[in-house]
């Protein structure tokens, strides 16, 4: 039986490439790569996301952790960014060298995606899936079963591992057949195709961008944090962080280390502050400040724990003012 390892977002086109390729006897591995900047959300509930995907679509899934050289490629992609900070061509010759590299630990013949010719304007054109291919060391190893009979046979099919004529040809921006597909299938839960990774955010993409500027050592945990609630420089050198609701409060308090700082009303309910990076020792009081601004009832008292110290209290008489928050916003 042949086996192959389909790289996997979770999207429609990924779930159909698996269903196509089990269809014809393959046995399919979906491989599932996260980062800080899709698929986080799924980070420590692995086993129950691979349940969730055999019982919806009867797939066997693996879900790896690739965020540390992933980022050092965001920093710095060869092939530079699209219209924000999505590296898209060197994401994907990033994901189809990881899948590569695991053909042999996992006993697979070949790497397949669910990417169509002509879907999306940077990495899916013609010529740039033939560069993708080459550049990544996949030449012959790599098939796209959605829009395969539109590109030369690859290895698996003049091999007979895979039946090209089982295969499709689809091409363009259009959904119609992969949302046919997916009816002839009974898959009626399915992502949109809206895509979710956060590079392409404009508002994050110019975040990131100026935190990968000002900190060469900006990590894994900094890109996580990075997406969280209201963020500010401070002039100290400091890294504000301010929850905008509960369940904000609750992440951006996970995600405090032991050199950060905690700041909360200590006299009424109200966002959470982490001061992170921590530079001069005045920042703290303008973190306490900008706190006091996002909460009901002006001034107060803020509660800091952390850092290795004793709990102290700031007494806010004067919250910042509006202006002044908003130019030191990130």
């Amino acid at each position: 039986m042949a086996t192959g390892i389909v790289l996997f977002s979770g999207g429609l086109d990924s779930i159909l490439a698996c269903r196509l390729l089990m269809e014809q006897g393959v046995r399919v591995t979906a491989l599932r790569f996260i980062t800080p900047f899709f698929g986080h959300g799924i980070k420590g509930g692995e086993a129950a996301e691979a349940e969730r995907v055999r019982r919806a679509y009867g797939i066997e899934l693996r879900v790896e952790d690739v965020s540390v050289p992933y980022l050092e490629l965001v920093k710095a992609p060869p092939h530079g960014y699209g219209r924000y900070m999505n590296p898209c061509i060197d994401c994907k010759i990033f994901m189809i060298r990881e899948a590569l590299a695991r053909l042999e630990p996992l006993g697979a013949d070949f790497v397949a995606t669910g990417e169509v010719v002509g879907q999306r304007p940077m990495s899916q054109r013609r010529d740039t899936l033939r560069h993708i291919e080459k550049a990544a060391g996949a030449e012959g190893r790599l098939l796209r079963p959605l829009c395969a009979r539109r590109l030369p046979p690859t290895r698996p099919e003049l091999e007979g591992l895979v039946d090209r004529e089982r295969l499709l040809g689809i091409a363009g921006r259009g959904r119609k057949e992969q949302m046919a597909l997916a009816t002839r299938y009974g898959i009626r839960d399915y992502p949109t195709p809206a895509g979710g990774c956060v590079l392409a955010d404009p508002i994050l993409s110019r975040r990131f961008r100026r935190l990968f500027d000002l900190w060469p050592d900006f990590g894994v945990a900094d890109a996580v944090r990075a997406q969280l609630g209201r963020q500010f420089l401070l002039p100290g050198g400091s890294w504000l962080l301010v929850g905008r609701n509960r369940d904000e409060n609750a992440r951006i308090l996970a995600l405090a280390g032991p050199e950060d700082l905690t700041l909360r009303l200590a006299d009424r309910p109200g966002p959470l502050g982490l001061l992170a990076r921590r530079g001069e020792a005045a920042d703290e009081e303008l973190a306490a400040r900008i706190l006091c601004r996002y909460a009901r009832g002006g001034g107060g008292r803020v509660r800091v724990r952390g850092g290795g110290g004793p709990d102290r209290v700031v007494v806010v008489a004067d919250p910042l003012p509006g202006a002044e928050i908003e130019a030191l916003r990130v």
